[in-house]
C-alpha cells in the first residue's frame, strides 16, 4: 500500500476505511459483531492504516467497535474520530461545538477507543453558534495536553478552514467528493492545497452508485439512508446512469472494476487526497486497495472530467436538513 501525508506529518495509507456503515445507515446492521472486527483487522493485514469513526455513529458503538478491533495493532494505525453533534436519547438532535462539549467528547472518545491519544479529531459539522477560532483553540489545548494529535474539519467552507488554520494547523478536511460530487473543487481543494492541508473524501464511491452495484431498479430497505437522499430516487438514478456506464466501460478496458476507476481518479487529483470508502466485506477492501495500483492516463482523466462535467448529476447529495448543516 502506498502512503500519503495529511497536513505536515500524519502519514496514512493512500486508501483508508470509513467504519460508519458497520454500525448504521446501510440496511440492517451486521448481526455478528465479530464479523466486523475481522473486517477491520483484515484491512490492516492488507495495508490499510487509516480508520474513520465518530461518536455519533451508532451513536457511540462504532467507536467501541473500532477501538476493540484495532487495539492489537494500535501502534500501526491512525484513528480519526469526530465531535460536534448534540446527542440525546441515542440520537443527534443538533450541533454543539462549545469548548466544554469538545472536551467532554474527547474524554469519552478516548475511553471508548481505548487509546491515550486521538490521532485526528475532526469537527463533524461547523457550528454557527460557536466561533471557529474557539473550536480551534480548544483542540489546540487538547493537543498540548497530549489527548489529541491532529485537528481536522468536516464539510467546512474555505473561509472557515482559513480562520481555523490561523489558530491551530488543520491537518485534514473531510468532505464528500467523487466523480459525481465535485463541490470541493472550486474553493475547498485549492484552499487545502495552498495551506498544506490533506483532503479526505468520504463517500468516494457515491454511496455505492459508482461501483455499478446500484441502478434504477435497486430496492433499498427502510433503514437505508439512501431512501432519504434525493440523488437516489429511482428517476435520478436512471438519469445518472450514463456516468456509471462510462466508468464501467473504461474499467473493463483496463481490467479493473468501476469502483477502482472511481478511486484511482480521486487519487490522481492531488497527492494529499486520501479516500475513505466504507464496506463490511474483506473482498471490497481488497478491491479498493488495488485501486492504488491502477494508473489512469492524462487522456483517461480528461475524459472522465469532461463527461462528469457535461452530464452533471441529478439530485442533491443530501436532503434539505442535512444540506443545511454544510458550511458554505
Amino acid at each position: 500500500m502506498h502512503t500519503r501525508t495529511l497536513g505536515q506529518d500524519l502519514r496514512v495509507s493512500a486508501i483508508g476505511l470509513g467504519a460508519m456503515g458497520m454500525s448504521q445507515s446501510y440496511g440492517p446492521n451486521p448481526g455478528d459483531r465479530s464479523d466486523m472486527i475481522a473486517v477491520l483487522r483484515g484491512a490492516v493485514d492488507r495495508g490499510v492504516t487509516f480508520f474513520d469513526t465518530a461518536e455519533v455513529y451508532g451513536p457511540y458503538v462504532n467507536e467501541e467497535l473500532v477501538g476493540e478491533s484495532l487495539a492489537p495493532v494500535r501502534d500501526q494505525v491512525v484513528i480519526a474520530t469526530k465531535f460536534g453533534f448534540r446527542i440525546e436519547n441515542g440520537a443527534s438532535v443538533g450541533l454543539n461545538s462549545r469548548p466544554e462539549q469538545i472536551r467532554a467528547v474527547a474524554m469519552a472518545s478516548l475511553e471508548r477507543l481505548g487509546v491515550e491519544t486521538i490521532d485526528l479529531f475532526y469537527q463533524h459539522r461547523v457550528d454557527p453558534q460557536v466561533p471557529i477560532e474557539d473550536v480551534a483553540g480548544t483542540v489546540a489545548e487538547l493537543v498540548q495536553e497530549g489527548k489529541v494529535r491532529c485537528f481536522g474539519l468536516s464539510e467546512a467552507g474555505a473561509e472557515t478552514i482559513r480562520r481555523a488554520h490561523s489558530v491551530h494547523p488543520v491537518s485534514a478536511v473531510q468532505s464528500e467528493y467523487s466523480l459525481w460530487t465535485r463541490d470541493p473543487e472550486s474553493q475547498v481543494l485549492p484552499t487545502c492545497a495552498a495551506l498544506g492541508i490533506g483532503f479526505v473524501p468520504f463517500s468516494p464511491l457515491g454511496k455505492g452508485f459508482l461501483t455499478g452495484a446500484v441502478n434504477a431498479s435497486t430496492s433499498f430497505g427502510p433503514d437505508d439512508v439512501r431512501t432519504t437522499i434525493p440523488r437516489f430516487t429511482a428517476e435520478n438514478r436512471a438519469a445518472n446512469q450514463v456516468l456509471v456506464e462510462h466508468i464501467a466501460t473504461l474499467a473493463q478496458a483496463k481490467g479493473a472494476t468501476p469502483g477502482q476507476v472511481a478511486l484511482a481518479w480521486l487519487l490522481a487529483q492531488h497527492p494529499s487526497v486520501v479516500p475513505i470508502p466504507g464496506t463490511r466485506r474483506i473482498a471490497r477492501i481488497e478491491e479498493n486497495v488495488d485501486a492504488t495500483q491502477l494508473p489512469l492516463s492524462a487522456d483517461e482523466l480528461s475524459d472522465l472530467n469532461e463527461l462528469a462535467g457535461r452530464v452533471g448529476v441529478q439530485g442533491d447529495r443530501y436532503n434539505e436538513h442535512h444540506m443545511s448543516l454544510v458550511d458554505q
